[in-house]
């Protein structure tokens, strides 16, 4: 796909005049002409504010006029802003995932500004340093506040006040003799230098191979791919800490992405241990003058390594020289709304295009990184053990129809067995269910009504500690009535199915004595929330964790060494192309966070379809033939990584108008060669946030240029105004 995407662009440092294109943060699909004030210097990538109807807007200075226009009637660019200019890989970056993803390049752009007041300029604070005046009256306060401004550094008048030992008057006193001058300096705190030569840890012959692989890649300062595959608990994270060093020697920056927020409490620690300070942290969750500052630092080179989710991808780097994506297989790492960009796939372009190194670094690694592997498009580097004494867990299935719980419990007998023998031994449980809340459905005993979602196809999941029903899709809750809104019987709803608080509720039926917490999204809100119960596990305060998917990943709990999935079929039930290869990468990360240290670890699998391919594969560790078998069966019917796929999804809140316009699109789809568009039908999340959805699903040969098709069949196209139509490339989620 690069090759169909023009690169050519301005040098940076090249003053345009005249007339320059300027894209809008908005959902424009190319720039707009303007016209450059006499006198104003403006290059490539600058900043500028640009009127735009009635507003005033900010937008960037994508090349040289495009001349459709006639000079005499352009607008003019209304400010310069003093910021570092948008480097043009960065422009080229944005311009390739709007072709590839189809959507508006001002849609992309606003990815990559998407820090508000990060423009301005910093704000600054009055301090004060030592002048060469003295005062003639000196007293003993005084001298006190000159010995402490004799280092040379400023600070403010209250800062001194306190080092002195005085009060403010007396500073201020010395200000106005003259003998403390004034100088501005900014009022953020500066980032501090990670340190590339500290180390931690020392490596194992194996991960040192595994390092000096990696390393060399960053000295050869070109593109290129590597997956670094390694067991749980291999110590992947260390490995590339190497490469992460190596770019630091060459001062240049580095993005490590992370697929989920709960995973950065440990990992900023282990980073922190490596190279003496934390790295910049980039996620939703930052109050908005943390995100100024961080995008601001990463403009201007002051960030040296920034960690982050997704988003962080679009971060104004000036002087990228190293991408990692931890997790790699995750599938947190694509945006579904919006944009629709899978982050890894859009880091290996971003790597290619500015000219250095991606590492991706996984346990289970994705099938389209291994075919890639296979195909010789990207380097391997192989951990196959555990770092120090720690050995994999034992994997075992346990037949749930042979080997049932007591009726109205979810636990079967012999995994009660084992959780009382690890308990006994002090050693820490974990129990895994990927569903949240207290049970999943609440349907009436009397008339059999299953109460679900006013806005969404979905039923609302009972969450029992809060006394609510809610919708894990839209967010509507509610609290659970005390009568069948439909027959009106009372005392006749029932939960049915467990979620993560159900199976709390029993352990303390059958644990009482032990310490349990529930790690789920819905108790944890933020990093501090995350960090804190972290490290209460870690430093052993809970006995039994019972957590979804937050818990699956990227965690070393030294004492925890019996893992328990509650319902290992659960990822089985929807008809996903990639349900299998996704269930087992879960739950094999699951099982990955048993017996990390001396300890052995066991990992005991509830399931009704012990026989199951995924199934045998977690049990007997034979992870390469299921992934082979996994892309024999892609393979077969051209099914992506072996083939394309594109979704189209057409909502409104008006059903038949919904319907009315995809029977529209279906009648001028384009014909193709080994192009097959399927639809339109209903999405299996038919009804979304109070919109009804219809689905259009293309298939297409690996060698079709997918995006040129969509181009052809919707960009002439006129939607209604109360019609959304969203396109996804290579979609993750079929919902």
């Amino acid at each position: 796909m690069a090759s169909e995407i023009s690169t050519a662009r301005p040098e940076d440092d090249a003053v345009l005049s005249g007339t320059v294109s300027v894209l809008i943060p908005l959902a424009l699909p190319k720039p707009y002409d303007y016209k450059v004030p006499p006198g104003v210097a403006v290059h490539a990538g600058s900043y500028v504010v640009v009127p735009l109807g009635t507003q005033e807007i900010v937008g960037v200075v994508w090349g040289e006029g495009s001349g459709e226009v006639r000079h005499n009637r352009l607008k003019a660019i209304t400010e310069v802003i003093d910021a570092p200019p948008m480097a043009g890989v960065l422009r080229r970056f944005i311009d390739w995932v709007a072709q590839y993803t189809v959507s508006p390049a001002g849609s992309v752009l606003r990815l990559a500004i998407r820090a508000p007041g990060a423009l301005e300029p910093p704000r600054m604070r009055t301090a004060y340093r030592l002048g060469s005046t003295r005062p003639s009256r000196m007293t003993p306060a005084r001298q006190r506040v000159i010995k402490v401004a004799g280092d040379g550094f400023a600070r403010t008048v209250r800062e001194l006040a306190e080092e002195a030992g005085v009060s403010d008057a007396v500073v201020r006193g010395l200000v106005e003799a003259q003998a403390l001058v004034a100088v501005d300096i900014p009022t953020e705190a500066p980032f501090p230098d990670p340190l590339a030569e500290i180390k931690s840890v020392s490596l194992s012959a194996e991960q040192q191979e595994a390092a000096t692989h990696l390393v060399a890649a960053v000295e050869a300062q070109k593109f290129s791919a590597t997956l670094l595959d390694g067991v749980t608990g291999s110590g992947k994270t260390e490995v590339y800490f190497e490469a992460v060093a190596a770019a630091l020697v060459q001062g240049r920056q580095v993005l490590i992405l992370l697929p989920e927020i709960a995973l950065t409490s440990q990992f900023m620690e282990r980073f922190e241990r490596r190279f003496g300070c934390r790295p910049a942290e980039w996620h939703s969750d930052l109050p908005s003058r943390a995100r100024r500052r961080i995008w601001r630092g990463v403009a201007e080179g002051r960030a040296r390594v920034v960690a982050g989710a997704r988003s962080a991808l679009f971060l104004p780097f000036c002087d990228l020289g190293l991408i990692v994506v931890d997790e790699e297989h995750d599938a947190a790492f694509k945006q579904e709304d919006g944009v629709t960009y899978h982050a890894r796939d859009m880091g290996v372009v971003r790597a290619s295009l500015g000219q250095f190194p991606i590492v991706l670094s996984s346990a289970t690694p994705s099938l389209e990184t291994s075919v890639n592997v296979q195909q010789g498009k990207y380097d391997v580097v192989r951990l196959a053990a555990r770092h120090g004494e720690a050995l994999l867990p034992q994997v075992t299935s346990i037949d749930m129809r042979s080997d049932p719980p007591e009726r109205g419990r979810w636990l079967s007998p012999l995994l009660v067995k084992e959780m009382m023998k690890a308990l006994e031994a002090g050693e820490q449980v974990m129990l895994f269910l990927n569903r949240r809340g207290y049970a999943p459905l609440t349907l009436c005993r009397t008339c059999g009504h299953r109460i679900e979602c006013p806005q969404c196809s979905a039923w609302l999941v009972e969450h029992r500690f809060r006394r609510e029903l809610a919708c894990h899709h839209c967010g509507y809750s509610a609290p659970v009535p005390k009568a069948c809104p439909s027959c009106g019987a009372e005392d006749a709803l029932i939960a049915c199915g467990p979620g993560v608080e159900r199976i709390a509720e029993e352990v303390a039926e059958i644990f009482p004595e032990a310490r349990t917490v529930i790690v789920s999204s819905d108790n944890l809100r933020g990093p501090a929330a995350h960090e804190e119960i972290f490290a209460a596990i870690e430093a052993r305060e809970a006995d039994i964790i019972i957590g979804t998917q937050i818990v699956a990943k990227g965690h070393h709990f030294p004492w925890l060494t019996l893992v328990g999935v509650v319902d290992a079929d659960l990822g089985l039930e929807n008809g996903d192309l990639r349900a299998g290869e996704r269930t087992y990468q879960l739950l094999q990360q699951v099982a990955g966070r048993a017996g990390r240290a001396e300890r052995p670890g066991r990992v005991f699998l509830q399931s009704f379809m012990p026989e199951h391919g995924v199934m045998r594969a977690l049990v007997s560790g034979r992870r390469d033939e299921f992934l082979a078998r996994e892309a024999q069966a892609r393979e077969r019917v051209s099914l992506p990584p072996f083939g394309r796929l594109a979704g189209i999804v057409v909502s409104s809140p008006d059903a038949g108008l919904a319907q009315r316009v995809a029977r529209d699109m279906a009648r001028i789809a384009p014909r193709a060669e080994d192009v097959t568009v399927l639809g339109p039908a209903p999405a299996p999340m038919a009804l979304l946030r109070g919109r009804t959805r219809i689905r259009f699903l293309v298939k297409a040969g690996r060698q079709v240029n997918i995006q040129a098709f969509l181009h052809a069949w919707l960009d002439d196209f006129k939607v209604p105004n109360a019609v959304r139509i969203s396109v996804d490339v290579d979609p993750y989620s079929f919902m």
